[in-house]
């Protein structure tokens, strides 16, 4: 199953847990749409973290090899 199917299967849950009496589909919606959107951020905040312990590293590393160079 796609996250957009399982996004979709727990938004409509959630949504019907609620006990309002209109359908659950918008919350299958709101959580096909949410699936969708963590697909893309999640991956891009990884990335982003790990490049951003590179270079860290990279700069501790330079500055135990040469020094501290002001």
């Amino acid at each position: 199953m796609g996250a957009t199917t399982i996004g979709a299967l727990v938004g409509g849950v959630i949504d019907s847990m609620g006990g309002d009496e209109d359908a659950s589909w918008d919350g299958a919606l709101k959580g096909a749409i949410v699936a969708n959107v963590l697909k893309v951020v999640v991956p891009m905040a990884i990335t982003y973290a790990v490049g951003w312990a590179v270079l860290r590293g990279a700069g501790e590393l330079k500055d135990t090899v040469f020094g501290d160079v002001k």
